[in-house]
């Protein structure tokens, strides 16, 4: 498995992992004591989301001439 490879499965991994703990985090708060950390978890993890698909799809285009062997 190539470098580039590697990097995008684990950008994927990321990017799944920040999704499921902003789920997490919004049904403690819903679900729970309505904590506001957990409101504030759930949001900031929904940025770092956003931000790892727009630094993939950065990645993606600038490597785009390197093979993925």
């Amino acid at each position: 498995m190539s470098l580039k490879a590697f990097h995008i499965v684990f950008i994927v991994a990321s990017l799944l992992l920040c999704l499921g703990f902003a789920g997490w985090a919004f049904d403690n708060y819903f679900e729970g004591d309505r904590a506001r950390a957990d409101l504030v978890y759930g949001i900031a993890s929904l940025f770092a989301a956003a931000g790892l698909l727009v630094y993939g799809k950065y990645f993606l285009r600038k490597l785009k001439h390197i093979s993925y062997l």
